[in-house]
């Protein structure tokens, strides 16, 4: 066979670059839309909008919080004594009447803004408190009665978790509007109600009393027990609740049994 007789390879015709037109439209589809493709009631609670908790149990634990500030000696709080109980009871005021609805659903800056203001004042006149009282425990001028030792070191203990209970449950992917709506994709805290279906309802959010028992089991058994911390954050949290709960708890425990022999 001559040079002459080699056969012209053929160009592609118009067939093969429809096709791979095609092909590559399929390609940009699939980058530009999600890796999952699932419909809004196939997504998990905590990726879909759902109902807004309702707030009385909130309000119940923030209330039991002031009563305990305002029932401690006046020795263990910021002068004047009725000062940060009262402010807490203004701000609770101001979010009921900003937002007078048993549910949390209305989204707004200054909302948000407040109620972690009010967080923020219980966990500081709290930690005012046991630091007051560690200092006195430690320089001995603090616990001569066991009794009353225990009933106020346990006010203190009890707010301790009111307050961090308060931290988790606005912080976790954004605060309860933010959980009722949606829009984080990832939880802080997983709760067993989140791993397995079928042992909670579909649309199962957590809600307030959830994060009270985090903080509860947390500061008790200085670890997390059925619910794990995700977030970094959740992590230092918890991590910071349990070593003020222990040191709490140790001196406390330990100086009423001495009074007590």
């Amino acid at each position: 066979m001559t040079a002459h007789d080699t056969p012209t390879p053929q160009r592609p015709g118009p067939e093969h670059w429809t096709e791979l037109l095609h092909v590559r439209l399929e390609r940009i589809e699939g980058l530009l839309d999600p890796v999952d493709q699932a419909t809004e009631s196939e997504r998990p609670a905590w990726q879909r909008r759902t109902r807004g908790e309702q707030r009385w149990a909130v309000m119940a634990a923030l209330l039991v919080a002031v009563w305990v500030q305002w029932a401690l000696p006046e020795r263990l709080s910021i002068h004047p004594h009725w000062l940060l109980p009262a402010l807490e009871l203004v701000m609770m005021a101001a979010l009921w009447v900003a937002h007078p609805h048993r549910r949390i659903e209305y989204r707004s800056r200054p909302l948000r803004v407040l109620g972690l203001l009010l967080a923020a004042a219980v966990s500081l006149a709290n930690g005012w408190s046991a630091v007051i009282l560690v200092r006195d425990l430690l320089h001995g001028t603090e616990g001569s009665n066991a009794a009353a030792l225990l009933t106020t070191g346990g006010g203190i203990w009890l707010t301790n978790v009111i307050a961090f209970s308060l931290w988790y449950w606005e912080w976790d992917r954004g605060g309860p509007v933010a959980r009722a709506l949606g829009t984080h994709q990832h939880p802080d805290f997983l709760f067993p109600q989140m791993q397995q279906e079928g042992i909670a309802p579909e649309d199962w959010e957590p809600q307030y009393m959830d994060y009270l028992y985090v903080a509860l089991t947390n500061a008790t058994a200085f670890s997390p027990t059925d619910t794990m911390p995700l977030s970094r954050w959740a992590k230092l949290l918890m991590s910071i609740q349990s070593t003020i709960s222990l040191l709490t708890l140790a001196l406390i425990i330990s100086r009423a049994v001495g009074v007590l022999q």
